[in-house]
């Protein structure tokens, strides 16, 4: 299969710099599989898993939201976060879940914070699940 060169970035630095086969991303209208040879395409990323085919095989990471931009040399993904499944750290996941709960609670009649509570919650979920994924 063909490759072509990937870069997922965050705030806190470079998760990944090489070559890729395929990458499969959530995006705000849906799941998107990039393959080398794409046409230019940019696109929002939401709270979801990303599927990464390196060498033959599928590493799955999870993403809590950022942008997809693919030109002709460089496919890149810039996430606020982005944790690798065999890297996410489940019990504090866990917690983070059991917190955004309490504090979905705690501010029921605030809106703005009930918002960010529900985003944490997701992304807490979505840590979990990846985690969970056996390939």
């Amino acid at each position: 299969m063909t490759e072509f060169k990937l870069k997922i970035l965050t705030p806190e630095g470079v998760v990944y710099d090489g070559m890729a086969e395929s990458v499969i991303v959530r995006t705000t209208v849906g799941d998107k599989g990039i393959l080398a040879k794409h046409e230019p395409y940019v696109a929002a990323l939401t709270i979801g898993q990303a599927k990464i085919r390196i060498n033959g095989t599928v590493r799955i990471g999870a993403v809590s939201s950022g942008i997809v931009e693919v030109t002709k040399d460089l496919t890149t993904i810039l996430a606020q976060s982005f944790e690798w499944s065999d890297e996410i750290d489940v019990d504090r996941a866990e917690k983070a879940k059991a917190l955004a709960e309490e504090r979905m609670e705690q501010y029921k009649d605030d809106q703005r914070s009930l918002d960010i509570a529900e985003y944490k919650l997701k992304r807490a979920i979505n840590r979990i699940n990846t985690a969970n994924i056996k390939l």
